[in-house]
């Protein structure tokens, strides 16, 4: 990533941000990475569901057809021009390729037209720089990312320097949701129908807790969401009843008691003072409730964004965008790509 040295402001810095990784397509103008002065969202959720999940091609068409207006109405509810804009950020990666082109070329496109610094920012940095827009990130602190692509504990050493002490071996928390919501016969986005279902149930049902005694930061999910999937055939073979309400809340159970047990590992032997919850799943009620009690049972700070900030949204990628500029990371628009995968750890080299 190109160094630009001539930027010396870093005071009322008003960013554009453009986010489109998935089947979200968000733009966002962020001043200073804390106020959000707009963060507009047109989601794709209705025409997914009919396949049950997200398709590629059709999640990439989607916001060709809607970014335009979708950057008009971000500027629009800011009330601003692109003449007042300080910085172009974009998600440059991970996500779907197809998807991250779109934002990327608008992105490139507005930057070189405009004259504007240009940012290519990564997907789970905002995600984690979620929580400084209402709270302060404070160095070193904890990072627990839990989403559809991803199930991580990255330990934030100073500003936009990650390290990744744990990450999961197989299927990521999100994804393994979106397998039992299918088993329960529940509509795309499974997840928060899943949280739901389990607050109504109680926790009869006893699946494995892989690595859960493991000695290192890492996860699996894989083991869990094939129990499941196998309780349910063997049920159905039998032509035994199974309570829904119980069965998502036994994996649910399953899954923040993992999730949980490897975070505090991780706090009391790198002796963290500040937690931070991260990713789409961050909005699942069981865990948000079991990572704030963290915050008396372990004497730390806790941060967990907005609910508005916890699915991918522009607000996110505004914020850490900030956080690019003050350190002079920005890129060339004439060679900037979009990258499905991209190294969290490799942001300062």
């Amino acid at each position: 990533m190109k160094e630009i040295n001539k930027i010396d402001n870093i005071n009322n810095i008003n960013i554009l941000a453009i986010e489109t990784s998935c089947d979200e397509t968000s733009v966002a103008v962020v001043c200073n990475g804390k106020k959000v002065l707009s963060n507009i969202v047109s989601s794709q959720i209705e025409t997914h569901k009919q396949f049950g999940g997200v398709v590629p091609e059709i999640a990439s068409r989607q916001h060709i057809e809607v970014v335009i207006q979708i950057v008009e109405e971000a500027l629009e509810e800011a009330e601003m021009t692109l003449d007042e804009i300080d910085a172009i950020c974009v998600t440059q990666g991970p996500g779907l390729i197809g998807s991250l082109l779109v934002g990327v070329n608008v992105a490139k496109t507005l930057s070189y037209t405009l004259d504007k610094p240009l940012i290519a920012a990564h997907h789970i940095a905002g995600h984690i720089y979620a929580s400084n827009i209402d709270n302060n990130i404070t160095y070193p602190s904890l990072a627990l990312v839990v989403s559809g692509g991803h199930t991580e504990l990255v330990y934030i050493k100073s500003e936009l320097d990650f390290e990744i002490i744990g990450s999961t071996h197989d299927d990521a928390v999100g994804e393994a949701y979106d397998k039992v919501a299918r088993q329960l016969k529940l509509d795309y986005p499974g997840g928060p129908k899943v949280d739901k279902l389990a607050k109504l149930g109680e926790d009869k049902y006893k699946f494995p807790r892989a690595m859960i005694d493991s000695d290192d930061y890492n996860f699996s999910f894989s083991g869990m969401k094939s129990a499941v999937i196998k309780f349910v055939h063997n049920a159905n073979q039998r032509g035994e009843a199974i309570v829904p309400e119980d069965l998502a809340c036994s994996f649910q159970t399953a899954v923040v008691e993992v999730l949980i047990t490897k975070t505090k590992k991780a706090i009391k032997n790198l002796g963290i003072k500040q937690l931070i919850l991260a990713g789409g799943v961050a909005g699942n009620s069981e865990l948000r409730q079991q990572i704030l009690n963290l915050e008396k049972e372990l004497n730390i700070e806790v941060l967990i964004p907005q609910m508005a900030y916890c699915s991918d949204n522009a607000a996110m990628m505004g914020a850490v965008g900030y956080f690019y500029y003050k350190n002079k990371l920005f890129t060339d628009p004439l060679t900037l790509n979009a990258k499905s995968t991209l190294d969290l750890e490799e942001i300062h080299k």
